[in-house]
């Protein structure tokens, strides 16, 4: 039983990215609830970063099934 390095290799360069928004969204997410807190004449401004973290959180979310999904591919060698 082979690897498949191909989707092995995309699967690691997915891991990296997978990585930094692991990082960012919750980063993002704690300025946006800040923002809401201090911001009281821009409050569009505070809801628009909150905006940009949830999207952002939600793309990570889905990035790590995806990822898992192309290591295990890559890992049993499916085509």
């Amino acid at each position: 039983m082979s690897i498949n390095t191909d989707l092995f290799s995309k699967g690691i360069k997915q891991l990296l990215l997978l990585i930094l928004l692991l990082i960012v969204s919750p980063i993002s997410l704690n300025i946006a609830f800040k923002a809401l807190n201090k911001m009281e004449d821009t409050m569009w401004l505070a809801y628009l970063i909150l905006a940009i973290a949830i999207i952002v959180s939600i793309f990570t979310i889905i990035l790590a099934f995806k990822t898992f999904k192309t290591f295990l591919d890559g890992l049993f060698n499916k085509k």
